[in-house]
């Protein structure tokens, strides 16, 4: 269409987010796109479980009877177009409930549909057949049963049903970045070889989904923040050339900084150099960002190469089941009671289950939330006068969780003294779901694009064998000089100095941090290496850490591996996810040398 700036604004981060995003973006954002992500991996699942139960769920819900039914109205007469991933599983069922509502508020939309990511039935031999599916981390082989089984597509199925002339394009699982790149290629006729400019686009993508996350949420000097009652959801103003400015709606509580934007560039994508996805292999080593004004950061700088053959695929199965447990105690020595009564639970529990024929738990795991358990041997508190005592118990037969669970009540009358509560009553068992991912050839995955009552396109999408594919830009490290001078120094926690971000992917965790000034990369380049973070984390941190530079924009990357007891729902840790580690880290003691002071967060004072 090669039209001047679009305006995306992204009301979602999750399945479950603000109920009030969407009305905000369109009331006050003045915006062209408005989209929203639902989907991770474990959602997948969820949303498997939904369809088997109801052939009619297994989609978002929310997205019609809660964000649709609010501004569906607004959004036609604006002209608005909506993308959004709430296809779940069941991408027909979700159009089928717009459908309904748009004839309820008498609105002739057109509404496509993209599908072929559920490779879990009819796709399954065939992708099987032609695919090695040991896991890309584990090795490990793929379970016969599984819950989900989904590939990761890209962005210009969604291109496609917009140049079809959709108003709203509802997907099933693809990349979350997608959601936002899919209208870009539309509105600019963006090239597929053009590797800069989708990675430009990706890179908006990436900004927007995770929701408010770059407009100060989660953000570490939350202070600043004006007000989280009225929080702004994020809006990239893209330039044909695909450089953009992040800004928010007018009059919004939200805050756009470089921190703020870096620390969500920085969230979740590993190796910056070799960010892989189906349009486009982004490199974000080069990205620099700009302060233009008040709660606006413009954003240029990445690169791209050449995408690859292959989709990630996601399976999801269940392994089990887990029982989670609180309850509240107080008065002196109110860990160690704590601990008492939990490890008294599941002694009493393992012997009941052995003399009824039954093997003891798989996994236990055991937080005193109130003494610091998430920093390990870094915690402060250990003497806490009231604590949470949460345990999570992995068996592979529900009974055995159900009957733990029946005894839990005994601990109030019978261990040691202070119980006064438990949680939200006595718990229930969950599955556990483990997530395994692979590897499919892009040619193996049939995508259908349907508008309305017709498919306009069925078919692959396919990297050209043509053009030679890169590994990803490799930039040469840093080599930076450490500080000189002995002018003696001063310990400071690292939050001085930095500012991070952490999360997962899978069992591999995720910390990026962001120099608060120029001056203090030398500094932290020297002393915050892959080897003193992973001696920090040496509690909780089975496999290696690696360090990824970002110079452009002045920070670093950090990816964990084997770092959260398995991770999102395989996990049973309070913080599967691992998005309290940045906290955690930030918390760490540094010596200082006296003259980068001015440059703390502090300054000095």
């Amino acid at each position: 269409m090669n039209k001047s700036n679009v305006r995306i604004g992204g009301a979602s981060a999750f399945y479950g987010d603000s109920q009030l995003s969407a009305r905000q973006l369109v009331e006050k954002g003045d915006i062209d796109y408005l989209v929203f992500d639902y989907l991770a991996e474990v959602t997948m699942a969820i949303l498997s479980q939904a369809k088997t139960k109801n052939e009619n769920l297994g989609y978002a819900v929310d997205f019609v009877t809660v964000a649709m039914k609010d501004v569906l109205q607004d959004c036609a007469t604006k002209k608005i177009k909506i993308i959004a991933n709430a296809g779940g599983v069941n991408v027909p069922a979700c159009i089928e409930a717009l459908n309904a509502l748009c004839k309820s508020l008498n609105l002739n939309l057109n509404i496509a549909g993209v599908s072929g990511d559920n490779l879990l039935s009819d796709m399954r031999d065939t992708v099987l057949a032609n695919s090695n599916t040991d896991d890309i981390d584990s090795g490990n082989s793929l379970p016969d049963t599984l819950a989900s089984m989904n590939a990761y597509l890209g962005a210009q199925p969604i291109a496609d049903a917009l140049d079809a002339g959709a108003d709203i394009v509802v997907t099933g699982r693809v990349v979350d970045s997608a959601l936002v790149l899919g209208p870009l290629i539309h509105e600019f006729s963006w090239s597929k070889d053009d590797y800069n400019t989708l990675a430009q686009g990706a890179l908006a993508g990436h900004l927007l989904e995770c929701g408010a996350q770059c407009t100060g949420g989660n953000f570490t000097d939350w202070e600043l923040v004006p007000d989280f009652s009225d929080m702004s959801y994020p809006i990239a103003e893209v330039e044909p050339n695909g450089e953009f400015t992040i800004v928010i709606p007018p009059q919004t509580g939200g805050l756009v900084t470089t921190h703020s934007v870096a620390e969500q560039l920085l969230y979740e994508i590993g190796d910056p150099a070799n960010y892989r996805l189906p349009d486009v292999c982004c490199d974000f080593t080069g990205v620099t960002l700009q302060q233009e004004q008040d709660n606006a950061v413009r954003v240029t700088g990445a690169r791209g190469s050449s995408p690859g053959y292959h989709y990630k695929v996601c399976a999801t199965y269940i392994d089990g089941y887990k029982l989670s447990g609180t309850f509240f105690i107080a008065g002196f020595q109110a860990k160690q009671k704590a601990l008492t009564n939990i490890q008294a639970l599941i002694a009493r529990t393992e012997r009941a289950l052995q003399q009824k024929g039954l093997a003891p738990f798989a996994n236990t795991c055991i937080e005193i939330l109130g003494s610091e358990a998430t920093f390990g041997p870094h915690a402060s508190n250990e003497h806490s006068r009231e604590v949470i005592a949460k345990f999570t118990l992995h068996h592979s037969n529900i009974k055995a969780l159900y009957f733990c669970a029946s005894e839990m009540a005994y601990l109030a009358t019978s261990a040691a003294p202070g119980m006064a509560g438990f949680g939200a009553g006595r718990p229930k068992p969950q599955p556990l779901i483990r997530v395994h991912s692979f590897l499919v050839s892009k040619d193996d995955v049939a995508v259908t694009i349907q508008k309305n009552q017709e498919v306009i396109n069925q078919g692959t999408y396919e990297t050209d064998t043509n053009i030679q594919l890169s590994v990803g830009t490799r930039y040469a490290e840093t080599r930076l000089s450490a500080p000189e001078g002995n002018d003696g120094v001063v310990t400071l926690p690292l939050v001085e100095l930095v500012c991070a971000r952490s999360g997962d992917k899978g069992d591999n965790l995720n910390i990026g941090v962001v120099a608060r000034h120029p001056e203090l990369l030398p500094f932290l380049y020297h002393t915050l290496t892959a080897e003193t973070v992973k001696a920090f984390f040496a509690y909780s941190v089975k496999g290696k850490v690696t360090r990824y530079e970002l110079p452009g924009i002045g920070g670093f990357n950090f990816l964990l591996t084997q770092a959260l007891g398995g991770g999102g729902t395989a996990s049973l840790r309070t913080d599967s996810q691992g998005k309290s580690a940045a906290q955690t880290l930030l918390t760490m003691p540094i010596s200082v040398p006296i003259s980068l002071l001015p440059f703390t967060k502090s300054k000095g004072e």
